[in-house]
């Protein structure tokens, strides 16, 4: 099944100067196209997968030197005749090759019409499909494995499994209606429930490894917070060994929000500097700062809550924390009582302490009551930072389920396999209730869908394919 009669065109490499551009054409019309501007060999006599040099002409002007592939149908990326043009990487030679083609009858393509066409001509399903996008944007080893294994077909397959399975029993069962007043049994309920067994784990398996895949695949976002002048640039610049953010003496010096990336064994984290949060400043551009910082603790997936000595150690800190909470005049005990607040709003919190050199033992034994899962560092020296890192990854890492073979990134698969995952289990409920073969069969169908939703495969065609080829009914 074609999807369009039209031929389409697009620019295949990101935009702007470069080496090499390479722009797109897919459609029936695309070689002959091509050949209406290409000085060179007859296109249309050529046979797939070749490359040919020549040159773009408008007319008697020549645009550019270039090499031409050409990949005919069905052996292509969209199922359809299909052309590469691979020009000198000028903007202008590109728009202009691409204004060439449109004058000849190329309609500029949609966002992700070469493999929307791709799917619907069958050269890959709606998994695959979705993960060349996670491909193209994948920025570590393990964002861009899991992304491989499913465009290679390695999901899909692990699905097609368990629902060709499911097929051959809705088909039997289906069948036993058929010779309902004969009491025969076409369908194995023994075998048919270690197959929902299985279906259950391997499903669950699935939707476990989601929680892993969304953070290989979007990372966590990490908002560093605090008074001013704790350090949060400093330590910023300490994470990603780069002075990124301005570091002063002064307080409030960072106004506004600044993300940077930062890769850990493979899991990326998005780091975000934030303005100092206090209560009772009078500048309108620092308070809309702080008001963003409090909008990122919200946004994050963990807050760092950096808190720092900055007054002389020879202030006595005596009792337990919340008793001190109102006595305590000093930036560590004001810090300490803004942390606690946080730490009361959110479970995604996790104290670090700053400048440990300037911390007395009394202060040490205060902060470790109510927090005792602290962590002293000193970033301008570059101390606790590697412990720092080792408790972000731990932390993004706790609970995760990894796998070797498929994990999901896609909150919409992860949606489908827990409503298939409920679904399997009606079919167990319907067994042991011993619901007649209508009932039950309905189940599976919904299995199927959601199944099939997946991978774009909502179909009832494949039971009658297989009830044909296996049974000869009228016999």
């Amino acid at each position: 099944m074609l999807f369009s009669q039209e031929t389409i065109v697009a620019l295949a490499t990101p935009p702007g100067q470069g080496a090499i551009g390479v722009i797109r054409l897919s459609g029936n019309n695309a070689i002959s196209i091509t050949q209406k501007i290409f000085k060179g060999k007859n296109l249309e006599l050529q046979p797939s997968h070749t490359a040919h040099f020549g040159k773009i002409v408008d007319g008697n002007q020549v645009i550019d030197e270039v090499l031409v592939t050409i990949f005919r149908t069905p052996k292509s990326y969209t199922g359809e005749d299909t052309v590469e043009i691979s020009c000198h990487g000028s903007s202008y030679i590109l728009q202009q090759v691409l204004y060439l083609c449109t004058q000849h009858g190329a309609l500029p393509a949609k966002p992700g019409e070469f493999t929307q066409r791709a799917f619907l001509n069958g050269k890959m399903d709606l998994a695959q499909a979705e993960s060349v996008a996670d491909v193209i944007a994948s920025q570590t080893a393990s964002a861009h494995h899991a992304a491989m294994y499913g465009l290679r077909g390695g999901f899909s397959h692990d699905l097609q499994e368990i629902r060709d399975e499911l097929i051959k029993f809705s088909a039997l069962i289906e069948l036993e209606l058929d010779f309902s007043e004969e009491d025969v049994e076409f369908a194995d309920r023994t075998k048919f429930y270690e197959l929902i067994e299985g279906a259950k784990a391997k499903i669950q398996s699935l939707i476990d490894s989601f929680k892993y895949g969304n953070v290989i695949k979007n990372g966590i976002k990490v908002a560093i917070v605090g008074r001013p002048n704790a350090g949060k640039s400093t330590l910023l610049n300490a994470l990603l060994n780069d002075e990124r953010a301005i570091v002063s003496d002064i307080a409030g010096t960072t106004r506004d929000t600044i993300e940077e990336t930062l890769n850990i064994n493979g899991i990326i984290f998005r780091l975000i500097d934030t303005a100092g949060i206090h209560n009772h400043s009078t500048d309108t551009i620092e308070n809309i700062g702080i008001a963003r910082s409090k909008k990122a603790i919200e946004a994050a997936d963990m807050v760092i809550v950096l808190i720092a000595q900055e007054l002389p150690k020879s202030l006595e800190l005596t009792g337990s924390l919340p008793d001190t909470y109102p006595n305590v005049d000093s930036t560590i005990g004001s810090s300490l009582k803004n942390a606690k607040e946080i730490f009361d709003q959110t479970e995604k919190a996790l104290l670090v302490v700053n400048k440990n050199d300037l911390l007395g033992d009394d202060e040490r034994v205060l902060i470790t009551q109510e927090f005792p899962n602290v962590l002293y560092i000193a970033a301008k020296k570059n101390k606790g930072i590697h412990e720092l890192k080792q408790m972000l990854y731990n932390r993004a890492m706790n609970d995760v389920h990894t796998t070797e073979g498929a994990i999901v990134t896609n909150a919409r698969h992860q949606a489908a396999l827990k409503e298939t995952l409920q679904s399997l289990m009606d079919i167990e409920a319907g067994m042991n209730n011993h619901l007649s073969g209508d009932l039950l069969s309905l189940d599976i169908r919904r299995c199927l869908h959601f199944l099939g939703a997946i991978t774009g495969q909502i179909t009832t065609e494949d039971k009658l394919d297989y009830i044909f080829s296996k049974f000869c009914i009228g016999k």
